[in-house]
This record gives C-alpha cells, sequence and structure tokens, in this order.
C-alpha cells in the first residue's frame, strides 16, 4: 500500500495525515463502518451498549409525575414513548417561529406542559430523555427538508460548516469533507454525519451530546466555541443533519 505523509503546520502546531489510496470516498458512511468489529458490536447488542444506563432512566423520566401540574411526557405522549416514532428524524426543526433541537424541545415540553425548570445542558437527565426519545426512531432515516420555514436557518448553518474559525483558521469541511477517511492522530477523520446522537464515547466514559463534541471541534481549532443552546449551534445542527438526511438514525451510538 502507498502512503504518503503530509505535514501541515499551523500555528507552531504540526499534524501529520497518513493518505492512503481507499482514505477518500464519495459514498456517505457513519463513523460506525470505520468502527472495529469489537466496538460495532458493542453499538450493535442493545444489553453490551453502555448508554442502556441513559435509556433506562430516560424511561423512567418519561414517566415521572412532578411540578406544579403533576404531569410527565406520558401523560401528553403515552407510556411507552413509542408515540414519538420518527420524531428525532426531523430535528432541528422551526417550532413557533424558532429553530429548536430536540433538546430544546424537550426542555420547552417541561418549561409549558409541566412548570418546571429546563434540564441544564449535558445534565444526565437531559442527555437521558433525549436518548430514549431519539431511541424510538433508531433505523429509521433521518429526514431533515429544506423548507420555507428553515431555510434561512439552514443557510446560516451551512456557511458556519464551511467557515474558517479559530487560531488554526480551519472550517469543518477541511477536515469532515476535504480530509474525511484519512487519519488524523492514529483516529480515522469521519465524514460528520450526526447519526447516533446522544452518543456514548469510549473517550468520555460518558454519554454526550452533538453540540458538545461540536464544541470540542472549535476547541480544537482553537476557535471560541458555540453556547450550548444557542441560535448558532441550531442552525450548524440541522446543516448536519440535513447533509446526512437518508442515513438511518443509530441512537444511542457508541464511537472511540
Amino acid at each position: 500500500m502507498r502512503i504518503v505523509q503530509i505535514i501541515v503546520c499551523c500555528i507552531g502546531i504540526t499534524s501529520t495525515y497518513l493518505v492512503t489510496a481507499e482514505a477518500q470516498t464519495s459514498a456517505r458512511q457513519s463513523g460506525y463502518q470505520s468502527m472495529s468489529a469489537e466496538n460495532q458490536a458493542l453499538q450493535d447488542d442493545p444489553n453490551a451498549n453502555p448508554a442502556v444506563f441513559w435509556l433506562m432512566d430516560g424511561q423512567t423520566l418519561w414517566k415521572d409525575s412532578a411540578g406544579p401540574k403533576q404531569k410527565s411526557c406520558a401523560s401528553c405522549h403515552g407510556e411507552s414513548g413509542q408515540s414519538m416514532k420518527g420524531a428525532a428524524t426531523h430535528y432541528p426543526k422551526v417550532m413557533s417561529g424558532k429553530l429548536q433541537t430536540l433538546e430544546g424541545q424537550i426542555n420547552q415540553c417541561r418549561t409549558f406542559n409541566q412548570g418546571l425548570p429546563q434540564f441544564a445542558y449535558e445534565s444526565k437527565q437531559l442527555l437521558a430523555l433525549t436518548a430514549f426519545v431519539a431511541n424510538q426512531s433508531k433505523g429509521l432515516p433521518i429526514d431533515v427538508q429544506k423548507t420555507a420555514n428553515n431555510q434561512s436557518d439552514l443557510k446560516k448553518g451551512h456557511d458556519w460548516f464551511y467557515q474558517r474559525m479559530g487560531q488554526l483558521n480551519l472550517s469543518c469541511a477541511q477536515c469532515h469533507e476535504e480530509r474525511a477517511g484519512l487519519k488524523l492522530g492514529g483516529s480515522i477523520i469521519p465524514q460528520a454525519h450526526p447519526t447516533g446522537y446522544p452518543i456514548y464515547r469510549i473517550e468520555w466514559q460518558s454519554l454526550g451530546s452533538l453540540e458538545r463534541r461540536l464544541r470540542n471541534c472549535m476547541s480544537g481549532v482553537r476557535a471560541q466555541p458555540f453556547e450550548y443552546g444557542s441560535a448558532e449551534m441550531a442552525q450548524l445542527e440541522l446543516y448536519l443533519m440535513w447533509r446526512a438526511r437518508g442515513m438511518p438514525l443509530e441512537t444511542p451510538a457508541v464511537r472511540p
């Protein structure tokens, strides 16, 4: 196999890409395809998947009547959560004139329908409930479409994806389109299709949201990360989900 080494130097920081003839492909694929067989098995087995504990917590939260209204998610949507089948495939989407992520909509329901304070972003409760809801759509194709309501936000998300940022002056696209499939620091660079969030990352030893992953990337290029729950985060997530439309939802996925 012919291996070419490319050295990229930015602001005194050196990264090495190992390039192989098979590295780049026009076919879309999630990070699942590039994982080891052991990690794929970890995701595939619902009892071995470490995210099972968050799913169990999410199911409990779904049925928990709380707050001044003594209402639960199940009060409106049914005990099993099956009424949510397909719901996660459409987020982010515009709700009441605002672009809303699935996490944002869960918090909106929590405050408006239950009279409770919002869950904090990356809290165990919000991750668990989001994973439980999204898991009802596992295996269904992502169905985020361009509409008259979201086209402005979709354009902004597209622009964020191609916008160079940070001290390293890199964009999302430079890694996840131009160099997808190559290796950086021994790891394969994914195509950045958000098919499995919330996701269990072995590196984190925890479940985490897409926003956490995006903030990690922004910190990695020495940029100021977007705030959790911000319009910019929702716009970028919208573009990524639109870009992955038609791919099956894997939530909760496992990644290295």
